[in-house]
């Protein structure tokens, strides 16, 4: 593989993503879905986003594109200074796996494997072998307070035990960018606002870019900034000056039960 095409006209160090005119038409028979249109934006090194918008606004589509699970029509994506838009598949999946983590609204885990297994399997469709991946993977679990849970199979976790399975898996890649698709819908609050400490603690200790999509104006609000998509189209891009702090959060809620998550 030769070397990479890189963006002339990259920024700063710190952009890791920037999409241009980016734009996705899918076709059902005669019928014409233009899913997103003419996106442009920038996101940098160690941004926490929150993408907002209704059903059917681009906002699960533009998210596919970021993760590099699908190519859109129309534009450029650069991850990273690295022009990834219009990659093949092959390419797409080694730029995936070199760069990206991702988390899911139902975990993805696999029943019958292990909490220390199912962190492991990115490492298996690494194109490099890993010769440390159970530290490694023990390191994660470690890191999202899972230590001892290791041999525990999800029917054996909590919901919130298993979301926190499921971000540990998504680090041992060591990426540079989270992309986590409502990954406290199917969480009570308090839980909630545990997963939401670990991507800030993520965001702020170890720099990792981290962008959520979340139909919960709340959780949007432990953000940095919050996008909002209607109709394939951005409609608010802002800031947050003061994002909530989920750690002061759960101490304003008292004491958790041993155990619950």
């Amino acid at each position: 593989m030769g070397a990479p095409a890189r963006d002339p006209d990259a920024g700063g160090e710190r952009e890791l993503i920037r999409v241009v005119n980016l734009s996705k038409t899918y076709f059902m028979g005669d019928v014409r879905l233009d899913a997103l249109r003419s996106v442009s934006l920038t996101v940098s090194h160690g941004a926490f986003a929150a993408i907002m918008g209704p059903s059917g606004s681009g906002k699960s589509t533009f998210m596919n594109i970021l993760g590099c699970l699908d190519r859109p029509t129309a534009g450029e994506y650069f991850l990273d200074g690295e022009a990834v838009a219009h990659l093949d598949r092959d390419k797409l999946a080694d730029v995936r796996n070199r760069k990206i983590g991702f988390v899911f609204q139902q975990f993805n885990l696999l029943a019958r494997t292990s909490a220390l297994e199912n962190v492991e399997l990115p490492m298996l469709y690494s194109a490099n072998e890993v010769p440390d991946s159970k530290a490694r993977a023990l390191a994660a679990l470690e890191s999202v307070g899972l230590a001892g849970r290791e041999h525990h199979t999800p029917s054996q976790l909590s919901g919130g035990q298993q979301q926190r399975v499921a971000i540990a898996r998504s680090l041992v890649n060591r990426p540079s960018l989270i992309l986590a698709d409502e990954p406290t819908g199917a969480l009570d609050s308090r839980t909630s606002i545990e997963i939401m400490g670990i991507f800030q603690r993520l965001n702020r200790e170890q720099g990792i870019s981290i962008l959520i999509v979340t139909h919960e104006p709340d959780i949007s609000l432990y953000a940095q900034r919050v996008i909002v998509f209607k109709d394939g189209r951005v409609q608010k891009d802002e800031s947050i000056p003061h994002p909530r702090d989920a750690a002061t959060d759960l101490e304003a809620l008292g004491p958790l039960e041993k155990d619950r998550v």
